[in-house]
């Protein structure tokens, strides 16, 4: 309504409760005036209270005409507050997560003015709506927020009042903020329409966290804001890539490219996260993707260039990294040079066979920064074979990258004179066949056949191998027929094919041994354990050749590097045994009343104490107590040495059944361990742990 005069006095009065009236809601008959001022409403925020003006007012309305002459003291104002939070008119596109400026609405041209410090509640129609996925935020006028505590519904209320709703709203895989007060929403879910999927706003100062999940909800774990821009989704990429969280970076890229496809950068982007992550492969055909939307991209460019030079591509390097009219890399174009230098050397070494210099080469090119190259770990294996280090050649071979099938090899370019793929079958063949594996290397040979089946190196060695193959098959057939000597031309024509293999070697020793030709057959041993040092067959036969040779110490030797191998053999525990034995008599020692495989013995007298102790091989004593749990623990593990060394007499004393024993040895703390040979104490040992008593043993043993 609108007033022509001064208001009087009573008229103040009665415009005051009019006002008081308009401002209250009704709680007994349901009557909203959608005009409630509000006082503080505890939705139980974890994030922080929400600020109120003093008194408990936050937000009036201003009521007074515009036809007024006069005004109500106190209620209008002549200006906006500078004070009031706003969204800026201005259009966002700098990719910082900010609402762009077509995501919200102007604010409606006809504004009213406030007094300093209120902000405004709207009547039916004027609630903020949050919306997402490309739609708009209605703003009330003057872009004017309120400051307090929101309810579901987007009414201010009072204190007191209550929500008759339990239901909540779910805010879905978005934020929003409002005012200065801090809401979070979640639980239950809401009924259709009630819920904001996958959007983001900021609205001044407040934080308003959506329950629910999805994507959303990951990318906001990863500093997304908006996840339906892309830039903003490359800029975050970028932060965890320079945080060396390559995966985290990779997923980033993987989005903005399913958004934008088309963009060359970011699939630039995504070739470095591959190789951080070492997924060489994969990184080449981002950056060729690159490359191919963009074939000016000088980065795309020099990243592939980099790329080969670590799979040891030297010339697709060079045409990547020294692009037409730009300057390369001065740092790459180094490392290419470098590496290129070591290869050209190293194929030259491998050329004329000297296996030494090759391995000392690709060792070069790798460091240099040929790392992630296949071939070059393939052809460090390969040398360390012709080196006769096959377990080292062997761990090399499980250590080359994998990387699938691409196609980024030219037709022209060759490894050693073969394709790069079939170089690496090659190798393996190699080093199958030189481990007695030789249905791997026949399929692994035949592999690299089908990929270069124009190469000379693999037809020669694919030929090769059938006939090794056919030698072995024949020398087998002809031992089992105890015909020894035409067994040994058979594994001699074959190890004349193949002469880095062991098991042909230990084979022919087989025939040697048979013959009585101990030495020659020690030889053969020799030259597989060269190939293959752990070869536990070798071993065996170059001991028993020993034996006959009457090398007594070769043989324990030998036997016990096989007792570690084998520790559950009792063939070879006995075989140790005997030689221990025949190696005291070459010395002149005393072995009467040695025997094998005996358990530890009870010794109660005096006596019988002196008599077992005069044996001129070594006798272990245990002092102990049957009380005692430290004498019971270590009990069990001379059990275990009494069947480890089976030269050695293993006794035990029970102190407290048999003093004497104890005064005469001067036995004082358990439990005590002595070693006595021909009844004098040699080594005494109190409280010791088992590797120290082990080897105390094994040290008096022989």
């Amino acid at each position: 309504m609108s007033h022509s005069g001064p208001v009087s006095e009573l008229g103040v009065e009665s415009l005051t409760d009019q006002l008081r009236n308009t401002m209250s809601y009704n709680e007994d008959n349901g009557v909203n005036v959608n005009k409630p001022d509000f006082r503080e409403l505890d939705l139980g925020s974890p994030v922080s209270p929400l600020l109120t003006r003093p008194g408990g007012l936050t937000s009036t309305t201003a009521t007074s005409s515009s036809s007024s002459s006069g005004s109500v003291s106190g209620r209008t104002a002549t200006g906006p507050s500078s004070n009031i939070p706003r969204i800026s008119d201005s259009n966002y596109n700098s990719h910082s997560g900010e609402l762009s400026g077509s995501s919200v609405e102007s604010s409606p041209k006809n504004t009213r003015n406030f007094k300093p410090g209120h902000g405004r509640s709207y009547s039916t129609g004027t609630h903020p709506v949050i919306y997402s996925g490309g739609g708009s935020v209605n703003s009330p006028a003057l872009n004017v927020f309120p400051t307090g505590n929101i309810c579901p519904s987007g009414r201010i209320l009072k204190t007191g009042m209550t929500v008759r709703s339990t239901k909540t709203d779910v805010l879905r895989s978005g934020t929003a903020n409002y005012g200065h007060g801090s809401i979070m929403r979640g639980g239950a879910a809401s009924k259709p329409g009630t819920t904001t999927e996958c959007g983001s706003a900021n609205y001044s100062k407040g934080l308003v966290v959506g329950g629910g999940g999805g994507g959303g909800e990951a990318m906001r774990r990863m500093g997304v804001d908006n996840n339906n821009d892309p830039e903003e989704m490359k800029r975050i990429g970028n932060e965890n890539y320079k945080k060396g969280h390559f995966s985290e970076a990779l997923s980033l890229y993987d989005k903005a490219i399913a958004i934008s496809p088309g963009n060359a950068a970011y699939h630039c982007n995504r070739a470095a996260a591959l190789m951080g992550l070492r997924r060489f492969a994969e990184a080449v055909r981002e950056c060729e993707e690159a490359i191919r939307l963009d074939p000016g991209y000088v980065r795309a460019h020099h990243r592939l260039g980099s790329l080969f030079i670590s799979l040891g591509q030297v010339e697709n390097a060079r045409k990547h990294l020294c692009f037409p009219g730009h300057q390369p890399d001065p740092v790459e174009l180094l490392k290419l040079q470098t590496v290129e230098k070591h290869l050209s050397r190293c194929t030259d070494a491998r050329s004329v066979g000297d296996w030494r210099s090759t391995l000392r080469e690709v060792d070069a090119a790798i460091a240099s920064g040929a790392d992630a190259s296949p071939q070059l770990c393939a052809c460090r294996a390969e040398a360390l074979l012709k080196l006769h280090q096959l377990d080292d050649a062997y761990l090399a071979l499980s250590n080359i990258p994998q990387l699938e099938p691409y196609t980024t090899y030219p037709s022209q370019l060759k490894v050693f004179g073969m394709l790069p793929e079939a170089y690496l079958f090659f190798v393996r063949a190699q080093i199958e066949l030189s481990r007695g594996k030789f249905e791997k290397a026949l399929a692994a040979i035949e592999k690299a056949g089908q990929i270069d089946c124009l190469n000379v190196e693999v037809s020669v060695m694919l030929n090769n191998m059938t006939l090794v193959g056919r030698a072995r098959s024949n020398g087998n057939d002809l031992f089992k027929s105890e015909r020894y000597t035409e067994a040994c031309s058979a594994y001699g024509e074959g190890l004349r094919l193949d002469p880095s293999n062991s098991v042909l070697y230990c084979n022919r020793a087989a025939c040697w041994f048979k013959l009585g030709q101990w030495e020659r057959s020690v030889d053969d041993c020799n030259l597989a354990l060269g190939i293959q040092p752990n070869y536990t067959k070798a071993l065996l036969r170059r001991a028993a050749s020993n034996i006959k040779l009457e090398r007594w110490a070769e043989a324990v030797r030998d036997y016990e590097v096989l007792r570690k191998e084998l520790p559950n053999d009792n063939e070879v525990a006995e075989s140790l045994f005997h030689a221990q034995v025949a190696l005291k008599r070459s010395r002149g020692e005393e072995v009467y009343n040695m025997k094998f495989g005996g358990d530890v013995e009870l010794v109660s007298g005096l006596e019988q104490f002196r008599a077992a102790i005069s044996s001129p091989s070594a006798s272990v004593v245990h002092f102990k107590a049957s009380s005692n749990l430290q004498c019971k623990q270590i009990s069990l593990f001379l059990d275990t040495l009494c069947a480890r060394y089976p030269s050695v007499n293993f006794l035990k004393v029970d102190v407290e059944e048999s003093p004497a024993i104890a005064l005469a040895e001067s036995v004082k703390i358990i439990p005590t361990f002595k070693i006595y040979r021909k009844g004098s104490r040699v080594k005494e040992m109190i409280c010791p742990s088992p590797e120290v008593l082990e080897s105390s043993v094994r040290h008096y043993s022989i």
